[in-house]
C-alpha cells in the first residue's frame, strides 16, 4: 500500500487515525497500531507478511536467549545466531539469483554444467525491517537495552507501517522508550500532518514529474543519444530520486509525530554538502550512520588498524585502514541497494571518492573556495546516478559515453523531453533541494521577534493563518495532480 495510493490517504489512514485517537489506553492503542501495521504490509505483500512474523519471532526468541547468556561464556552463540538468522533469508531472497547468474557465467566459461537461477520474489521492506531487528540484537549485545520481554512490542518495533517499507531505520533504542511511554498532543499531531502534506507534495509534485523524463531518456539507445538529451536525463533523475526518497521520509517522520513518535532525521539538504564525506552525513542518514555504528568503526577500520601494526606492513598514518574500510563499507552499501554490479560499481565509485579526500590532493581541494567545491560535489554524485539508475554497467557506459560528448546518428530531440511541467518541477527541485526554506523560516522569525511585542503577535497570527492556508492549497494541488497523474511507486521499495 503506498502512501500516495488513494486507498491509504482516503481510507486506511483516516480510519486508523480515527479509532486511534479514540483510543485512550497506550497498551489498547499500540495494540492497534501493530494491527494496522500487518494489515497495511500484508496489503500489498499478502504471504510475505508471514516472513514478517517469522522475523519477529525469530529475534524475540534469539533476545530471550541472549538475555539468559548475558555475562556467560555463551553469550556470543546467540548474538551470531541471530545475526545469522536475519541476514541468511535476505541473502537468500535479495543475492541468490544474482549470485547463480555469475557463477553460471563462470561455469559455462569452462564448460561445466549450471545451475539453476532462482526467481523469488524479494518482499518489499525486508532490507529496511531486517536492519531495524539487527539493530535490536545489537544493542542488546552491547549492553545498551534490556531484554524485550513483550513480544507485542518487538513486533511494534520490526512492523510500524510508516517505517517498515522504506524507512528510516530507527534504532531499538530510541523507540522502545517512545513504545511504552509517548505523548501524543495537537501541537505534534500539527507537526506532523504539516510534515506529511510536504512530503506528499515532494513525491506527486516533483518527483513523479521528474520521473517521466528521466524514465524515458534513460531508456534511449545509444543512436538517440546526445550530451545534452543525457546530461538532461541524469539531472532530471539527480533531484527525482531526492525528492522521492526524501518525501517519503518527510511522510514517515510525519505519520510518526501524529502518533506520538519521533523519528530519526533521513536527509538534510545533501546536495548542499561539499564533499562526499559531508554527502554522506546527509543523505539517508539512517543508513549510513548505520553502516558507521555496526560495520566501519567497529569492525572494518579497527581490521586495517591491526594490519597496520604488523610489523612487515610500513604505511602511512591510517591512511589505508580507513581506505580499505571506506571501499568495503560502500561496497556492502551499494550491495544493501541491489544484487546488481550497477549497484557494486556505484559503491565502489562512492568508496573511491571517499578515498581521495583523504589525500594530499583531496585535502587541498577541500581549501578551495565553496562554489567549487560544492560544483566538485554536484559533478561526483549526478555521474554516480548513472552507476545506480541503469540496469546494466553497459547501459551506465553508454550513458556516459554521451554525457561525455558521443552523439548517435539519430538523435533524440531535448524538446520532446523538457515540457514546461519538467521545466518548473526541476526549477523548484533546485531551490528546495538548498536550505533556503529554513533560512528564509529563521529570518522571518528574526525579523518577527524584533518587533514590539503587539506587532510581534499580529505577526505571529499572520504567518501561522498563512502557513495554514498554503499547505491546505499545497494539499488540494497535490492531491489533483495525484488523481490525473500515473502511477509511480516510491524508489526505495524495492530495496
Amino acid at each position: 500500500m503506498l502512501f500516495t495510493s488513494p486507498t491509504f490517504l482516503l481510507v486506511f489512514l483516516p480510519a486508523f487515525l480515527a479509532a486511534y485517537l479514540l483510543i485512550g489506553l497506550r497498551p489498547l492503542r499500540n495494540g492497534l497500531l501493530l494491527a494496522s501495521s500487518l494489515f497495511f504490509y500484508a496489503w500489498g505483500e499478502g504471504r510475505f507478511v508471514l516472513v514478517l512474523l517469522l522475523s519477529v519471532l525469530a529475534n524475540y526468541l534469539v533476545g530471550l536467549w541472549l538475555g539468559r547468556a548475558r555475562g556467560t561464556r555463551m553469550e556470543p552463540l546467540p548474538f551470531w545466531i541471530g545475526v545469522a538468522v536475519n541476514l541468511l533469508p535476505l541473502i537468500a531472497l535479495k543475492y541468490a539469483g544474482f549470485l547463480a547468474t555469475n557463477l553460471n557465467f563462470v561455469l559455462g566459461a569452462v564448460h561445466l554444467h549450471t545451475v539453476g537461477v532462482p526467481t523469488w520474489r524479494l518482499p518489499a521492506g525486508i532490507s529496511f525491517f531486517t536492519f531495524m531487528a539487527l539493530s535490536y540484537l545489537i544493542a542488546l549485545h552491547r549492553r545498551e537495552v534490556e531484554t524485550e520481554r513483550s513480544p507485542l512490542r518487538l513486533g511494534l518495533y520490526i512492523s510500524l507501517f510508516p517505517l517498515i517499507m522504506a524507512g528510516p531505520i530507527c534504532r531499538y533504542r530510541d523507540i522502545a522508550p517512545q513504545l511504552a511511554a509517548r505523548r501524543e498532543s495537537v501541537v505534534s499531531f500539527a507537526e506532523g500532518a504539516r510534515r506529511f502534506v510536504v512530503g506528499l507534495a515532494k513525491k506527486v509534485l516533483i518527483a513523479n514529474t521528474l520521473a517521466t523524463p528521466a524514465n524515458a531518456i534513460f531508456g534511449l539507445a545509444a543512436a538517440q543519444l546526445t550530451p545534452a538529451l543525457a546530461w538532461f536525463g541524469v539531472a532530471c533523475y539527480t533531484l527525482q530520486i531526492f525528492f522521492d526518497f526524501s518525501g517519503y521520509s518527510d511522510m514517515a517522520i510525519g505519520l510518526g509525530r501524529m502518533l506520538g513518535f519521533r523519528f530519526m532525521e533521513n536527509f538534510d539538504a545533501p546536495y548542499a554538502a561539499t564533499s562526499i564525506g559531508a554527502f554522506w552525513s546527509r543523505w539517508h542518514i539512517s543508513l549510513s550512520t548505520w553502516f558507521r555504528d555496526y560495520l566501519f568503526l567497529p569492525i572494518a577500520y579497527p581490521l586495517g588498524r591491526a594490519l597496520e601494526r604488523l610489523r612487515f606492513v610500513r604505511l602511512r598514518e591510517d591512511f589505508w585502514a580507513y581506505a580499505g574500510g571506506s571501499l568495503a563499507t560502500m561496497l556492502l552499501i551499494g550491495l544493501w541497494h541491489g544484487a546488481s554490479w550497477g549497484f557494486i560499481a556505484w559503491g565502489l565509485y562512492h568508496g573511491a571518492f571517499l578515498v581521495f579526500e583523504r589525500t594530499r590532493l583531496g585535502k587541498r581541494l577541500a581549501k578551495l573556495p565553496r562554489p567549487v567545491r560544492h560544483a566538485y560535489l554536484l559533478m561526483a554524485v549526478t555521474v554516480g546516478w548513472v552507476f545506480f539508475r541503469s540496469a546494466t554497467v553497459a547501459q551506465a557506459s553508454t550513458l556516459l559515453a554521451a554525457m561525455a560528448g558521443r552523439s548517435g546518428p539519430d538523435p533524440a530531440q531535448l524538446a520532446r523531453y523538457a515540457l514546461a511541467d519538467t521545466l518548473l518541477a526541476l526549477a523548484a527541485g533546485v531551490v528546495l533541494s538548498t536550505r533556503i526554506g529554513p533560512a528564509l523560516h529563521t529570518l522571518a522569525a528574526r525579523r518577527t521577534e524584533a518587533r514590539s511585542r503587539s506587532t510581534s503577535a499580529l505577526l505571529e497570527r499572520a504567518l501561522d493563518v498563512a502557513e495554514v492556508v498554503g499547505l491546505a492549497a499545497l494539499l488540494v494541488i497535490t492531491l489533483s495532480w495525484l488523481a490525473a497523474g500515473t502511477y509511480a511507486p516510491f524508489i526505495y521499495f524495492r530495496f
